[in-house]
Order: structure tokens, then C-alpha cells, then sequence
């Protein structure tokens, strides 16, 4: 009937929307239900990442024992105590002096902004005001003393009490070891999911992981410690108050807090310095630069020769995104896992040809930059991947 032949399009058009209108609906909940998974995991997900990070820094030592004829669940276990007999035996020396020197520096620091004000104004006929510095900067002593016990407190500061932070250190250490003593069931079992051509592609990104922001992890932590201990021995040789958590907090900020992060580190203990003396200012600027110097020129080539490097930029956004999304410990986990994701990224993107016009640019220091730009993938991953 003719009738029945000009409905029908229009109950096949409606028959559709419904179809879509059902998917849409699917698909929000789906969305909300993710959201909502993710933010009740959020935390355990943050552990699995810590726990990661952990794992893949252990890594060379584990492969250094493995060759020596060490199973690898052994291997795993073994660095991983030592990790921790290392940490336990630093904290019994030095824990008890860095945490009275660290609650003495958060109560001076105000009073010692004041003075070097004072001072500031007193030398070079300028008229600062401390109180006006504060308003602009929305700063108070309340306000220092929040924000030194929410990012000075480390860990305690993220995960909360003490028997959180206990728990979740746990937790963290567990999974290393089962990530890092089961990592070869864990790459069979995962390479099980997915196709024979996807495989290789799964070997890559995972050796990348491990070869270079492993490897990323480990110099940066060893050149941390070298940092430290020097700046904390200069700080102590000087008399310069808190020498301890000063020497830490230059270790830590210059290498995990790129290009600022030494001026940070800096600042501080000139700042304590400049009140007692001067010239022990002067003295810690000049002994930064040496110490710049030879880390940059001989230091961090003996050390990460085989690791990759991150571009400084892009280092210093990670940090801040690092903290947007995780706190004071982004800070220090954004770069390895900025760097894991640039190589990852780097190692399968595309490349082509440049053009002429690109190829003979010049750098400031006229070189060309051709050569870098038409560099290939990390040796193996092109022919692995």
C-alpha cells in the first residue's frame, strides 16, 4: 500500500535515533563510571606508579646480579633490602639531626626574610617592606609555616599519618619486588593479549623503559647524593645553619627541578648566610658555580653517559604538571615519566626528510642542526619495533 511505503522510512530514521540516542547514553555512563573507578583507585594507581618507578630503577643492579649467576627473584630481593638497609642506616645517623635542623629552618625562615630585608635596605639605601612582600605574594608566617609542613614533610605530606604513609610505603615496596622479580611472566603475560606483530613493538617500549628512564632514575638520584653530601660539607665547613636539610634540599632541587632548581637551592642558605656574615654568601655562590661546573663537564658524563636526556623545557613543564596532578612528589616523578613517554614517542613517531630550507638552519653558535634532526631511533628499536 502506498501508505505503509512512506512510513517506513520514517520508523527507520526513528529506529536509528533511538540506536543512537541508547549508544550515547551507554557511552556517558561508561565515562561516568570510568571517572568515578579511576578517582576511588586514584591512590593505588599513584602506588603502582611509585612501585614502577621503583622497579625499573633497581633494574641495573638487578641485571648486574642476574649475570653473576643470581636468580632473579633473588636478585630482586637483595637490591631491593640493600635499598632499604642503605636508607635505614642514613636515617639513624642523620634522621634525628635533619629533622630538628628542618623544624628549626621553618621557624627562622620568616625572621630570617625579615632581617635580610633589613639588611637589603640598610646597605644599598632601598626601602623594601617585608609585610607589603608577604601581602603581595600572599604570604604570611601562618601561611609558611602551612605550606612548609604540607611540602617540607615529604611523603608524610602526601600520604597523610604515619600509619598511611606506612601502609602505602609497604605497598609500594611489595609491588617493586613482584614487578621487578616477576618481570619476564609479566612481559609473557602481556605479550599473551596481543598479536605476533605487536609483540616486538611490546619488547621495545618495554626495554626502553628499562635502559633509559631506568637508567634516568638512577643517575639522577646518584647525582642527587653527590650534590647532597657536597653542599651539605661546604654548608658545615662554613657554619651555615640547618647545613643538613640545606645540603638535601640542593641536591634534590638542582637535579629534579631543572634550570631554577639551583638558584633555589642557592638562595636559601646565602639567605642565612648573608645575616651572619657576608662574605660566607659570596662563598657559597662561587662554590656553586665550580660545583656547576665540574658536574656538568665531568660529573654527569661519567655518571649518565648511557641514559637519555630530557630538554629543559620540557623538563621544567613536567615538574610543574607533576605537581599540579600528584603533589610534591609529581615534582620529583613528572621528568622519568616525561622521559619514558619522549622516548617511547620518539622511537616509533615518523620521520621524514627535511627540507632544504630547514636542513641548512643555523644554530647561535652556527652549527647546523641537520644532523640531529635527521637522527634515527635508539640502535635496535626500529628493527625490534
Amino acid at each position: 500500500m502506498p501508505g505503509d511505503s512512506d512510513r517506513r522510512p520514517t520508523w527507520v530514521a526513528l529506529a536509528q535515533s533511538k540506536r543512537v540516542l541508547w549508544v550515547l547514553v551507554a557511552a556517558g555512563l561508561a565515562l561516568l563510571i570510568g571517572v568515578s573507578v579511576f578517582q576511588a583507585l586514584g591512590s593505588f594507581l599513584f602506588l603502582l606508579l611509585l612501585a614502577w618507578l621503583l622497579s625499573i630503577a633497581m633494574e641495573p643492579m638487578v641485571g648486574w646480579l642476574i649475570r653473576r649467576g643470581m636468580s632473579r627473584a633473588m636478585a630482586s630481593a637483595a637490591v631491593l633490602f640493600g635499598l632499604m638497609a642503605v636508607t635505614v642506616g642514613i636515617a639513624a645517623m642523620f634522621g634525628q639531626v635533619f629533622i630538628s635542623q628542618a623544624q628549626e629552618l621553618k621557624d627562622a625562615f620568616p625572621d630570617a626574610v625579615r632581617q635580610a630585608v633589613a639588611w637589603v635596605n640598610t646597605t644599598f639605601n632601598t626601602s623594601f617592606n617585608t609585610d607589603q612582600i608577604y601581602t603581595a605574594l600572599q604570604l604570611s608566617p601562618e601561611r609558611i609555616s602551612e605550606l612548609a609542613q604540607r611540602f617540607g614533610g615529604g611523603l608524610l605530606g602526601v600520604f597523610g599519618a604515619v600509619v598511611t604513609f606506612i601502609f602505602n610505603l609497604v605497598t609500594i615496596l611489595v609491588f617493586a619486588y613482584y614487578l621487578s622479580a616477576d618481570s619476564i611472566k609479566l612481559r609473557r603475560t602481556i605479550g599473551s593479549y596481543l598479536p605476533p606483530r605487536y609483540q616486538p613493538m611490546l619488547m621495545t617500549i618495554w626495554t626502553i623503559a628499562i635502559d633509559k628512564t631506568g637508567g634516568y632514575v638512577v643517575s639522577k638520584v646518584i647525582l642527587s647524593t653527590f650534590s647532597s653530601v657536597a653542599y651539605a660539607l661546604f654548608f658545615l665547613i662554613l657554619d651555615v645553619p640547618f647545613w643538613l636539610p640545606l645540603g638535601v634540599l640542593m641536591g634534590i632541587s638542582g637535579q629534579f627541578i631543572p634550570i631554577i632548581g639551583t638558584y633555589i637551592g642557592v638562595v636559601v642558605p646565602a639567605l642565612f648566610s648573608l645575616l651572619r656574615d657576608p662574605l660566607d654568601a659570596v662563598w657559597i655562590v662561587v662554590f656553586a658555580t665550580i660545583y656547576q661546573q665540574f658536574e656538568s663537564y665531568w660529573l654527569t658524563p661519567k655518571i649518565s653517559n648511557r641514559t637519555m636526556d630530557v630538554h629543559p623545557a620540557v623538563a621544567l613543564g613536567s615538574v610543574f604538571v607533576g605537581v599540579a596532578l600528584m603533589g610534591p612528589i609529581g615534582a620529583v616523578i613528572g621528568i622519568p615519566v616525561a622521559a619514558a613517554v619522549i622516548t617511547i614517542a620518539d622511537t616509533f613517531r615518523r620521520r621524514h626528510e627535511l627540507l632544504p630550507e630547514l636542513e641548512t638552519l643555523q644554530d647561535d653558535d652556527g652549527g647546523s642542526d641537520g644532523d640531529s634532526a635527521d637522527a634515527g631511533p635508539p640502535t635496535g628499536a626500529a628493527e625490534t619495533a
